[in-house]
């Protein structure tokens, strides 16, 4: 697979969103609520700022690399299963904008 393939990296995102659900229902006898999913995706956009900082040398950790690798993908990951369970085209979002900064501080 191309990583340049955003169609692809959807879909195989709700394919591991759909697996987790199913984990979920294993163990807890329910899927998260689209909160849930929510909640879990600013706990990782907190890790992505603490990872940040400690690749700044603000934040006392060792070797974060790895892992602010890992949480940007995961926060990307999430977003794309945010979107999809709000009834939202993630392409056409990013779209529209990255269409109105340019109009605002570009043309």
């Amino acid at each position: 697979m191309s990583k340049h393939n955003l169609d692809e990296i959807i879909r195989r995102s709700l394919e591991i969103r759909a697996k987790y659900h199913e984990l979920e229902l294993q163990h807890h006898g329910s899927e998260w609520t689209v909160e849930e999913d929510a909640l879990a995706y600013l706990t990782d956009a907190s890790l992505v700022g603490r990872n940040i900082m400690s690749q700044q040398q603000r934040w006392p950790k060792e070797n974060s690399r790895n892992e602010l690798e890992h949480k940007l993908g995961e926060n990307v990951w999430w977003l794309i299963v945010l979107a999809d369970r709000s009834g939202i085209d993630i392409k056409d979002a990013v779209q529209k904008f990255i269409s109105s900064k340019e109009q605002l501080l570009i043309n």
